[in-house]
């Protein structure tokens, strides 16, 4: 059996040939700075250069979530079924089942819509992962061409498109698994008693703090993902599951106001 990554640090270790995380420049410092006008978050240049930091000090669980996937495709994934990451990003998800899984063990497809994200992601998944049959594609999830897989990441993926888009898109998912296949989509959620949705979102401010974030940070950046990112309740997503067809869903993880599903289609 191969060895498989520490996927606890998968996402300190992510790096790029051209910029070695070591160096202070690539640190997560786009909202430091005061600024006139806040511009809409984007998956730009400047968002992927200094991502792995971000995603390490924003992201509560990120790493546990990573660190999941391989023991769910061990105990759900077909032996060699071809498997998708959509909304890919980096390509963290990628290298986490590369990490555990042997080259013959999944075919994957990595998909986002970002071209700044995709170039990275394609040169990284080659240097990383060389063995492995992985595809990295541009592409809008909601009008991909989706083949039969038996398992798809959608990892902080869905709260990105608007909410109308939301229901056609899991149920394309739905179509798209084998029977017996498995859907594990990971968000920011919303809790419907806004007392507790205030405390948790509190508690993740205290937590981006405590990673270095100024409040300046914190409150330029909400602004900037003000209707870009709109979360949407955990009952909300189990209800879009089910409507879906899935047979059964769950939460299986939950750090504050993150949280990661699984959702079975019938065998």
């Amino acid at each position: 059996m191969q060895p498989a990554y520490d996927t606890r640090n998968i996402v300190a270790n992510l790096h790029f040939p051209a910029c070695p995380m070591s160096d202070a420049s690539y640190r997560d410092a786009i909202f430091s700075t005061p600024l006139d006008r806040v511009a809409r978050f984007s998956f730009d240049e400047q968002v992927v250069a200094c991502f792995p930091d971000m995603i390490r000090r924003s992201v509560p669980g990120y790493g546990q979530i990573l660190g999941m996937l391989g023991l769910i495709a061990q105990r759900h994934l077909r032996h060699g079924a071809h498997v998708y990451d959509l909304g890919c990003s980096l390509g963290a998800a990628s290298l986490a089942l590369a990490g555990q899984l042997p080259p013959d063990a999944f075919r994957l497809t990595a998909v986002d819509l970002s071209p700044a994200m995709v170039a990275r992601a394609r040169e990284t998944l080659a240097a990383e992962c060389p063995g492995h049959a992985i595809e990295v594609a541009e592409g809008d999830i909601r009008t991909l061409d989706y083949r039969p897989s038996g398992m798809i990441v959608l990892n902080f993926t869905l709260q990105f498109l608007p909410r109308e888009d939301r229901d056609a898109v899991i149920a394309r998912l739905h179509e798209a698994l084998e029977p017996g296949g498995v859907l594990v989509l990971s968000e920011k959620v919303v809790d419907l008693d806004e007392q507790d949705n205030a405390w948790r979102v509190e508690r993740y401010h205290d937590f981006k703090r405590a990673n270095g974030y100024s409040d300046l940070e914190i409150s330029q950046k909400r602004n900037a993902l003000e209707n870009v990112l709109v979360p949407d309740s955990l009952d909300a997503h189990h209800d879009r599951l089910a409507r879906a067809g899935f047979s059964r869903s769950l939460t299986w993880f939950q750090y504050l106001n993150f949280a990661s599903l699984i959702a079975f289609k019938e065998a």
